[in-house]
């Protein structure tokens, strides 16, 4: 009887209410007519975030016992109606497939985020979104890129699995959490105006470099061709900047914006020593004009500013001097007005070699003629001796 007092909202204490329908839920095999689980793991909840309340706090209509077949749904809202009003405004405002238990689990074993065993615990976080935003997952069924195996084999997938720090972002770190905006609107994070600011809530000292320097300033003044952190980096296969691939990719990713740059850089000895022959350290884009922090080369502050050329230089040619940095790195050879003398002398190997491939290959053309015509003869010679 003090049981039920409990589950119709009397006096008793929330443990008696719970003992009461536990007698029959805590079979955790226990499963409704239409085959949903219903049984509950009575330790998991007393310790829960909710293991404070009595059922029918959450199950409003259950007044009494035996309780209806089908009970009705519960409503989050009641105590969360801050998260659900964030989250009517999201992308993943619809209810019937981003219902809360998809992100929070089981809602009898609901923990605060800060419990490891927390389904959105910052280590949890990944698994939790992935289980959507994979290959089998939400993504497929709406024709979304599947993140989350980009994002477990990247340096903050890596840092927060392998190495096992919090501090390195995860999903919630750059998208939030209940009010999950679409990139396209102006107040996600994840905008493109927006995502140096977003990055740099943990990159502060890079996003000020990065703001100060000709990208970010004209980022600043609405100029969106130019680009932000997700556009070198991308947004969820980040590389260490310091790994190989990152940096044989690098110079295409600078050459997609700067194409007239790309052309006479692949011309020169630095990117044909790259990727004619696989040397990692050769210089790219970022080794001359600097990461995050890039400058035209009429800025003093500019690592490619005529009085800086013999440092720039020498980080990686030891006794750089000022006959050294007369070297051109983006000299257009096809340029005949800008390049004269640079434009004849490639248009003169051009033409020598053309001419010594082609003298090649008429005199190996007519070896060829000249010793089929002798090998014919000579056969021709000695079956006539033989008749």
């Amino acid at each position: 009887m003090f049981a039920l007092i409990g589950l119709v909202g009397g006096t008793a204490p929330p443990a008696q209410a719970q003992t009461d329908c536990l007698a029959c839920h805590s079979d955790q095999s226990m499963t409704d007519s239409n085959g949903n689980k219903i049984g509950v793991d009575g330790d998991k909840f007393g310790k829960s975030i909710h293991g404070s309340l009595k059922c029918n706090d959450c199950h409003a209509d259950i007044k009494d016992y035996p309780h209806p077949d089908k009970p009705a749904k519960v409503q989050c809202t009641t105590c969360h109606s801050d998260q659900e009003a964030q989250l009517k405004t999201s992308v993943h405002a619809d209810s019937k497939e981003h219902p809360c238990t998809s992100c929070h689990g089981d809602p009898h074993s609901v923990f605060p985020k800060s419990d490891v065993r927390s389904t959105v615990y910052p280590m949890n976080v990944p698994t939790t979104c992935g289980k959507c935003h994979s290959n089998n997952g939400m993504a497929q069924k709406h024709g979304l890129p599947s993140v989350y195996p980009n994002y477990v084999d990247s340096i903050h997938g890596k840092a927060l699995n392998k190495a096992g720090l919090l501090v390195a972002a995860n999903c919630q770190s750059c998208h939030g959490s209940h009010g999950i905006l679409s990139q396209k609107d102006p107040k996600s994070p994840t905008f493109k105006a927006n995502i140096p600011n977003t990055c740099g809530t943990c990159h502060a000292k890079i996003n000020m470099e990065y703001m100060d320097g000709a990208h970010g300033r004209a980022v600043a003044a609405g100029k969106m061709k130019a680009p932000v952190c997700s556009d070198c980096h991308t947004a969820h296969k980040i590389l260490q900047p310091t790994e190989s691939e990152f940096r044989m990719q690098s110079t295409p990713i600078c050459g997609s914006c700067h194409n007239d740059k790309l052309s006479t850089y692949r011309d020169t000895f630095h990117s044909q020593l790259g990727s004619l022959g696989g040397y990692v350290e050769t210089a790219r884009c970022w080794d001359c004009h600097g990461a995050h922090d890039v400058r035209g080369k009429k800025d003093p502050a500019s690592p490619i500013h005529q009085a800086n050329l013999v440092t720039t230089c020498g980080h990686c040619h030891a006794g750089a001097n000022v006959n050294f940095v007369q070297y051109q790195p983006h000299a257009n050879a096809r340029d005949r007005k800008l390049n004269p003398a640079l434009y004849y002398v490639r248009l003169f190997m051009n033409v020598l070699l053309a001419s010594v491939l082609t003298f090649f290959l008429i005199h190996t053309i007519l070896w060829l003629v000249r010793s089929r015509y002798d090998q014919v003869k000579h056969h021709g010679g000695n079956g006539g001796n033989h008749a």
